[in-house]
């Protein structure tokens, strides 16, 4: 994996997605190694971030590498008129790595072309969000001690949501059976289904909630993208279609966790939050550890 860029969860092959679990588990264990001191690691955030952004400055830190960059396209020169290209090969000469987050679908996949340094995609668009990918498989493995065989529950914007469609494509690897709850409006992508068909697994879609949820292992709220939309009418038609709430749970399984790539409007009730079964702000933190393992492995210190 050193000096590759990782754009898709495609990217990387299932022996080095499943390689990169192994190791955000030891720096879990042990933190702080300061195995990148002389390393710059450049974020650049075209659009808002917290915990991705704030977990690749914590994990590029703990490992002792600088980091540089900007978090919004006000503090960029993008307000100046610069172009991708001439930011993307400006940057290059500063970093060893770029991680970008930006709101065109294949802008990463662009920058990875151009750029003389590896491209870590932290979300393109509605198109693709390969660490979130990992950090989610690693979450799962850790609740459900396996990634075979499981009930996967997806709630919410399954069309825009590029953490949802990542996620589906890497557990097409395994023997996934997934259920789909969405508005009509709201359905996941067609290409994201074919990857399901192809694999021959199983997939039902629902528009209620509580249909999505008996069976499963996992369930994966999204939030209903505000910023998605176009057309606001559109966003106010679907924006509190699910809500999930502690009475919902009483029957689930024993094993079952609740996942969500946060930020959170609505879609949770807080009274989930003191739930055993909800997850979410541990796979928070995961995020941190799976990060430590990508910049090490891409720079080719793990």
């Amino acid at each position: 994996m050193k000096n590759r860029s990782l754009l898709s969860i495609n990217d990387f092959s299932l022996d080095e997605q499943l390689k990169i679990l192994t190791l955000a588990a030891e720096f879990e264990k042990n933190p702080t190694q300061k195995i990148l001191e002389g390393f710059v690691v450049a974020t650049l955030f075209f659009e808002p971030s917290t915990r991705t952004k704030l977990s690749f400055e914590n994990a590029a830190s703990r490992l002792g590498a600088k980091v540089i960059g900007f978090s919004s396209l006000a503090t960029s020169s993008v307000t100046k008129g610069e172009s991708l290209k001439d930011t993307i090969l400006t940057v290059s000469n500063y970093a060893d790595i770029i991680v970008i987050r930006h709101p065109n679908d294949g802008s990463a996949r662009f920058a990875a072309e151009i750029s003389p340094i590896p491209v870590i995609n932290a979300g393109d668009g509605a198109n693709q969000h390969p660490t979130q990918t990992l950090l989610d498989m690693y979450s799962i493995l850790k609740t459900q001690g396996r990634l075979d065989n499981l009930n996967i529950t997806f709630v919410g914007d399954l069309k825009y949501g590029r953490t949802v469609h990542s996620l589906t494509i890497a557990l097409t690897q395994f023997n996934t059976t997934f259920h789909l709850v969405s508005p009509v409006e709201l359905k996941l992508p067609s290409y994201v289904k074919r990857h399901i068909k192809e694999k021959q697994l199983s997939y039902f879609q629902y528009t209620d909630l509580l249909d999505g949820i008996p069976q499963a292992d996992i369930i994966y709220m999204t939030r209903i993208q505000r910023e998605r939309f176009s057309d606001p009418i559109e966003y106010e038609k679907v924006k509190n279609a699910y809500n999930l709430n502690n009475s919902m749970l009483i029957n689930t399984k024993e094993n079952m966790r609740i996942l969500h790539p946060l930020p959170r409007v609505n879609e949770i009730a807080l009274d989930v939050d003191n739930n055993p079964k909800a997850y979410y702000f541990q796979q928070a933190l995961n995020g941190v550890f799976v990060r430590q393992a990508l910049l090490a492995a891409i720079l080719g210190v793990k």
